[in-house]
């Protein structure tokens, strides 16, 4: 991508959502400060994928247009249920309401609409702290 610093030419890029819409969305959370948490199905990450979180790298945040516009560091990674996922991390994900009653509404239709939905879904759980918002 041209224009972005040497540092993050590297950077493995994605987008919150499954819209461009939604990662318009969860990005200003993000750059508000109310988002630090994602999660996505485990399943979707190969063993060895390249874009699987790991704690201590930088990745970029595109916005809808897919046009850079944060970068976070991964502080942690862990794999838990989608029926064990507690308030706690729910709140971090900064989402609507910000509790865990809206977290499993909202997640389970999402979970639904890319690729399918199961309580006892093993899901990959990032927090992340924001590094620094990109000019667009």
């Amino acid at each position: 991508m041209s224009g972005l610093p040497d540092r993050y030419r590297d950077a493995v890029t994605f987008a919150f959502g499954d819209s461009p819409a939604l990662a318009d969305e969860l990005l200003a959370l993000v750059l508000a400060g109310k988002k630090t948490a994602t999660c996505a199905a485990a399943k979707d990450y190969a063993e060895d994928s390249a874009d699987k979180p790991v704690v201590g790298r930088r990745d970029m945040v595109l916005d809808g247009a897919g046009r850079p516009a944060a970068v976070i560091e991964t502080v942690e990674v862990t794999y838990r249920r989608f029926d064990e996922v507690d308030a706690a991390f729910a709140r971090d994900e900064g989402e609507g309401e910000a509790n865990l009653e809206q977290w499993r509404r909202d997640h389970e239709t999402y979970f639904r609409r890319n690729g399918g939905f199961s309580p006892d879904m093993e899901l990959l759980c990032e927090r992340f702290r924001l590094v620094e918002i990109l000019e667009r």
